[in-house]
């Protein structure tokens, strides 16, 4: 088989149909399988993948395990030569899978290429697609105005498109320093598509190809003939790390810490201020502070 297409579930019955249509429509020419791992939906996802796609193979996991402990749970049964992780919340306009397949087969010294992805579209518009690997000055930036955007309001938003009033068409195949995003990453089978199961959500695609593919010499390479649409936040209804009062902003954070703990632990001071700068979190009211103590949460 060519390519296994993983697709991790939970409670978004639409956005997973949506992508399901388009993948089985798109795509042409090519030995795939299409798995969907699914984080214990109650919203009636599995009875409608059981009816409406019988050919897909079904991962009932029970529970929400998180992005990357799911993808890994159908990357143990997949059978492709290479996987594609694809979020629910994309709708493939094009033979996406097969494009990814072709370059890569195609490709000189390919035993160098450690991963590939797409411009991602919305409105017709390119937005986030890639992005550098996490630094101390980023990491940095992105607390402070996290801590603005709690205190203020969300004065603005962060999340921008590459460029304003872009032409698609104007972004071309090229290998970029950092990583691609989670949302449409095509590897190989093998050991170096394992994500760290110890991350719930966020960082597990820097965290993977910064240690397999970035620190073997592997090109990471965004090309410009697939065609994918990305609903950016569909997945997590656009909770994100900016707003200390959401759920996902414990998340981010959670994982931020074990990404530097775990990549850069000989940079002590920096960690030590990471640590305390997130139990700022404490300071601002949240649902959850019973649930999930900040102590407990630092501890990672």
């Amino acid at each position: 088989m060519d390519v296994s297409v993983i697709i991790v579930n939970y409670n978004t019955i639409e956005l997973t149909r949506n992508c399901l249509i388009s993948v089985f429509e798109q795509t042409k020419d090519i030995d795939f399988e299409v798995i969907v791992s699914d984080n214990g939906s109650t919203d009636g996802s599995i009875e409608m993948i059981k009816n409406e796609f019988p050919n897909v193979v079904l991962i009932e996991n029970k529970a929400n395990l998180g992005f990357g402990a799911a993808n890994n749970r159908g990357l143990k049964i997949a059978k492709g030569k290479y996987i594609f992780y694809l979020n629910s919340d994309t709708v493939l306009l094009n033979n996406a899978v097969k494009m990814f397949f072709d370059y890569w087969e195609n490709a000189e010294n390919k035993e160098l290429i450690g991963a590939l992805g797409a411009w991602l579209l919305k409105d017709n518009q390119v937005i986030h697609s890639f992005g550098d690997f996490p630094t101390c000055r980023n990491i940095f930036g992105t607390f402070f105005r996290a801590i603005r955007s709690s205190l203020f309001g969300n004065l603005k938003k962060y999340r921008k498109t590459v460029k304003k009033n872009n032409n698609p068409d104007d972004f071309k195949t090229k290998e970029i320093y950092g990583y691609i995003t989670g949302a449409d990453l095509f590897v190989r089978n093998d050991p170096s598509a394992i994500f760290d199961e110890r991350y719930f959500m966020y960082f597990e695609e820097s965290d993977l190809q910064f240690n397999n593919f970035f620190r073997k010499g592997l090109k990471r390479i965004i090309l410009t003939e697939p065609k994918i649409v990305h609903f950016e936040g569909g997945s997590d209804k656009k909770t994100y790390k900016y707003d200390f009062k959401k759920m996902s902003a414990i998340f981010y954070w959670r994982s931020c810490l074990l990404y530097f703990r775990k990549n850069f632990p000989k940079e002590k001071l920096f960690l030590y201020t990471l640590k305390f700068l997130v139990r700022l979190i404490y300071l601002f009211p949240q649902n959850i502070s019973n649930s999930k103590k900040m102590k407990d949460f630092c501890e990672v």
